[in-house]
């Protein structure tokens, strides 16, 4: 080979490489100023320094993010759940009381991530619900840096633990692309999980970019992130101990599934017998007596729908009251767990000069219990004296990984005291108002102090960069760097009583939207649709979604801080004014156009496969579960697996989604060609008792959902071996269930891991024989969703 031109090519690849942008703040061709000689001896060495170093005095810092919490739940705030850690971290720093996030979870962590509003990274809904508007499409700009990105160059190690909720769906696999995962965020590591939720005793987890294996595990998802927190602290102290980290700790609690060990549970037992009503008249006193709402405050009237305790039955309420134990252990077991790394920080010295922000929910409290609490779907299709019964007979599994539990929506009422509604309602402080606490002991002297200034999550990171005194690079991965939208609130550490300096927010969550001004609030609530998506902007019966009916409502938060009077027909002038700023600021951070969950409700980015009418998966595949998972309900598909057989006594599982609660599996057993459909945790089998055939074939089930006719039938299945129908049977809506309720088991490619969709194996009942490959085909013409679980 030509030597030259070897020379050449790798002069011209230099040249290219040294033409990109540089990667954060400096440059590979920085001036080499020592001296070059034709040996070591005639030269002058000088190091080139390519990383910044951080501050000698540069504190380490620990964000929390607490998911679902609601802002009366914890004793810090006036709550009866016991959260001595967080109480103890709150007694060494400041309490935040007119602090505000976005009303829902992944918007709120583009906006604490990146300091900027939720539209402006373009993170306006949930990441499956991503169309391709600059508000909505879920890519962070790289222009728009993380707190991650901004601390490592300023001389910072990085990690990630627990939720993350930000990738783009379509960009969650192993296939990547990985530049907008934790890692390729500005993290130096990242262990937890991707999805809105997890199950807590068996959670999806990936390790920076790599799958974790599904193995038996006795761990709660709260002790495995607490042991890697410190794991991560504690390499990184013994390599560098002059280094500074940052730790980004976003717990799965308290969202659902509230699952916790029984001894945390029996703790509170009896506890919440009080019930929701009593529990709000309690709290609020406590507030009161804490200072941390006003001394005159109101408690609003029950929210509509939450009927009175006293009303309801001796039954209901030992129901109900149990499902609150079980949330506050929850609670109370993510703050022990926070415990362990806080005290750990103080075992090796650093807790003194650790900046810790804590904030206490993501969004108001959930909703998503409904009215009656849930369980798993089989008790929450019941109805009435049925309905408690089954869940007073699950007590015991209340908590465990055999339910997927939520609280009804009295106790989520209950959790915001003193605020009306919950999450997702951007117009209601219920649904946007969450405590945060910071603590810096070494620059912090008012321990225990109260902050009354108005603050929004976007505040977090220009907060944390001032106390730390690290700054925003103008360039950083080679991305001029655009303005951090938040403002500081580090200048009420020194002055209790200093005016607010960020006067001017706006809200928008599914076309819930609001505005606040210098203590004045506007806002209108939109009722969300349960309809999906056929196209043009139109739910599934034809119908336009209409913003412009929302009502309007107005409150001065400075004399009625948590809405009880609504003023918008006594001062219309000032509601246009604050209606006119909010379409300023819509128009202004990617808020328009306005979407709510019944537009787009099923868009191209739901999941990985987006709406590919064929997906072809091959063993060896890891464990798919979430937006990973190729199945959806409602959706008639087919499932192929070609095979081929040696010696015909060949077993194991072709295909199978879900497990414990719903899903489906394509198996030999026994020579037996094998399809089994579990619903209502039910499982029927289709079998045939043709003769395998040996060499290469086709095995394949249907499953075709119609809807539901007159006679109950909502579909057919059938199994075929090479094109031939060899079985089939009718199902009724009740049976058509694919994949509701089974959150956690995914699906899998010769194997069937979890737990066993069919009584038939014992997971993993690994095929033996030679599987090529598995295609999933669907049929379009569905429009309708079963869900066996709301």
């Amino acid at each position: 080979m030509n030597n030259h031109l070897i020379f050449k090519g790798t002069a011209f690849i230099a040249s290219l490489f040294l033409s990109l942008p540089s990667f954060g703040q400096y440059s590979p061709e920085q001036k080499f100023e020592g001296e070059i000689g034709k040996t070591i001896s005639e030269s002058v060495p000088y190091k080139v320094q390519f990383n910044k170093k951080a501050s000698p005095d540069a504190p380490n810092i620990v964000w929390i993010l607490i998911d679902d919490a609601g802002f009366g739940a914890t004793t810090p705030f006036g709550g009866l759940v016991e959260t001595p850690n967080i109480e103890r971290i709150a007694n060494n720093g400041l309490r935040f009381t007119n602090f505000h996030t976005t009303a829902i979870c992944s918007p709120t962590r583009a906006a604490l991530l990146t300091g900027r509003n939720h539209h402006s990274v373009h993170v306006g809904l949930l990441t499956p619900a991503a169309v391709d508007f600059p508000g909505y499409d879920t890519r962070i700009p790289f222009e728009k840096a993380t707190v991650a990105e901004i601390l490592r160059e300023n001389g910072y190690n990085t990690f990630a633990l627990g939720k993350w909720h930000l990738t783009p769906v379509v960009e969650n696999s192993q296939a990547g692309p990985f530049n907008r995962w934790p890692t390729g965020r500005g993290f130096d590591h990242f262990y937890g999980f991707h999805p809105g939720a997890t199950d807590q005793w068996h959670p999806e987890l990936w390790e920076d970019q790599t799958k974790l294996s599904l193995e038996p595990n006795t761990k709660h998802l709260n002790q495995l992130l607490a042991d890697k927190a410190i794991k991560y602290i504690a390499n990184q102290k013994s390599s560098n101990p002059e280094k500074p980290f940052f730790l980004y700790l976003a717990t799965g609690a308290t969202h659902s599934p509230h699952q916790v060990a029984k001894e945390w549970i029996d703790k509170y037992k009896g506890k919440f017998d009080l019930g929701w009503d009593e529990y709000r008249k309690v709290v609020i006193e406590r507030q009161k007596k804490l200072g941390i709402i006003p001394a005159n405050t109101v408690l609003p009237e029950r929210n509509p729908n939450v009927k009175a305790w006293k009303d309801l039955s001796e039954k209901e309420k030992k129901a109900y009251a149990h499902f609150m134990e079980v949330y506050a252990a929850f609670y109370s077991y993510t703050d022990y767990e926070i415990g362990r790394i806080v005290n750990y920080l103080e075992q090796i010295d650093q807790l003194d000069n650790t900046l810790i922000a804590i904030v206490l929910g993501d969004n108001g409290a959930s909703k998503g219990g409904t009215q009656t609490g849930t369980v798993n779907p089989q008790i929450n299709r019941l109805k009435g004296e049925e309905h408690i019964d089954a869940i007073l007979n699950a007590r015991d599994i209340i908590g465990t990984d055999e339910s997927s539990t939520d609280y009804p929506i009295g106790w989520a009422m209950a959790a915001n005291t003193p605020f009306r509604y919950w999450k997702a309602d951007a117009n209601t402080e219920g649904g946007t108002r969450n405590p945060l606490i910071i603590s810096y002991p070494k620059v912090i002297k008012d321990k225990g102090g109260i902050r009354h200034q108005y603050g929004h999550v976007i505040d977090v990171l220009p907060t944390t960069l001032e106390l730390a005194k690290a700054e925003v690079p103008e360039v950083i991965n080679g991305y001029k760097q655009k303005s951090v939208e938040g403002t500081s609130l580090a200048y009420t550490v020194e002055n209790a009583k200093a005016a607010s300096r960020h006067t001017v927010q706006y809200y928008e969550i599914a076309g819930s939207r609001s505005i606040y001004k210098d203590g004045w609030k506007a806002g209108a609530h939109h009722e969300i649709g349960e309809t999906i998506d056929i196209g043009d902007g139109a739910d599934a019966s034809g119908r336009k979604v209409d913003f412009s009916k929302d009502v309007w409502e107005l409150y001065n938060l400075n004399e009625d801080f948590n809405e009880r009077i609504n003023l918008a027909a006594k001062y219309p002038e000032k509601l246009k004014e604050l209606q006119a700023l909010f379409d300023e600021e819509a128009k202004k951070y990617n808020v328009f156009p306005l979407k709510d969950f019944t537009v787009h409700n099923m868009p191209a980015g739901r999941s990985i496969y987006g709406k590919s009418s064929v997906v072809t998966l091959y063993p060896g595949v890891d464990h798919l579960v979430g937006v990973s998972n190729p199945l959806y309900e409602g959706k008639s598909f087919s499932v192929k697996a070609e095979v081929e057989l040696i010696t015909g006594k060949e077993e194991g599982v072709l295909f199978a989604l879900g497990g414990e609660k719903a899903g489906v599996s394509l198996f030999i057993k026994e020579g037996k060609l094998q399809f089994a459909h579990k619903s209502l945790s039910q499982t029927i089998h289709l079998v045939s008792d043709k003769p395998l055939p040996k060499g290469k074939s086709v095995f394949r089930f249907d499953y075709n959902f119609n809807g539901v006719d007159a006679s109950g039938n909502a579909g057919t299945e059938a199994l075929y071996i090479n094109n031939e129908k060899v079985a089939e049977r009718s199902f009724t809506k009740k049976e058509a269930a694919v994949f509701a309720g089974s959150k956690i088991d995914g699906t899998d490619v010769g194997r069937d891991l979890i737990a066993p969709v069919s009584d038939r194996y014992q997971v993993p009942f690994e095929f033996n024989g030679k599987l090529k490959k598995v295609i999933i085909e669907f049929v379009q013409k569905d429009k309708i969703t079963i869900s066996e679980e709301k």
